[in-house]
């Protein structure tokens, strides 16, 4: 949100959205009108609880943490949202006012397309509609697999699913291969729902297992079939 950057084609940008895909260059258009672009810097607040919302954003580069602060202070965060993935959606149908706060966690661009030009291009188009319930439940599909892997696996087990769903398709049963994590340990910690303490810990007991080598943000597995055989 500071400084001056050289003006984006929003246009183009909206029609690499898969949300997006299908509408014609005049919807397009359209919701290009009522869509503006927010750049954040690394560490600002686009967003706290209780702020009305008034449509939804979309990450076009960077990287946002979405998170709620508990009375003593202590945070958990939901969600981290990479580039291509939209949040704010649920919200915006529901009238209501945010739930969580967003932060940026690197230097980030997006878009922020306006509730009235979304209700709009509804009315107009069912296959917006059944595109936006897609993306939706698709989100709401693994936010029920993330309660039912805080409640019924083992911090290890968390971590090792973690890893295996960060390692790309091609090294999925792969040997000596490295993943890099998204972001800082305890941000990653508190998204698994797990102390940083405790994360720490059960990185370091995989690493004395021989199962990973961990440089920093970079993972090395040297085997992932004995990292799986230890998801429990």
């Amino acid at each position: 949100m500071h400084g001056s950057h050289p003006p984006i084609n929003i246009e183009a940008l909206l029609t690499h959205i898969p949300l997006f895909n299908g509408l014609a260059q005049e919807e397009i258009a359209r919701i290009a009108r009522s869509t503006r672009e927010i750049h954040a810097s690394k560490g600002d607040i686009l967003f706290h609880k209780g702020d009305a919302c008034n449509g939804f954003h979309l990450l076009v580069y960077g990287q946002i943490k979405l998170a709620f602060t508990s009375p003593q202070g202590s945070e958990k965060v939901v969600e981290i949202i990479g580039a291509g993935q939209s949040f704010g959606e649920a919200i915006m149908f529901m009238d209501k006012p945010y739930i969580v706060f967003a932060q940026a966690l690197a230097d980030s661009l997006l878009l922020h397309v306006s509730k009235a030009a979304v209700f709009d291009e509804l009315q107009r188009d069912a296959s917006f509609g059944r595109k936006m319930l897609a993306g939706m439940s698709m989100r709401l599909h693994q936010l029920m697999n993330d309660v039912e892997s805080y409640s019924l696996h083992s911090g290890k087990e968390r971590i090792i699913g973690y890893l295996l769903r960060e390692l790309p398709d091609a090294d999925a049963n792969g040997v000596n291969v490295a993943i890099t994590l998204p972001t800082n340990k305890g941000v990653i910690a508190s998204r698994l729902n797990l102390t940083q303490e405790h994360f720490s810990r059960i990185l370091h007991e995989l690493t004395e297992l021989g199962l990973i080598v961990v440089e920093g943000r970079k993972i090395h597995i040297p085997s992932v079939a004995n990292l799986r055989k230890h998801e429990g």
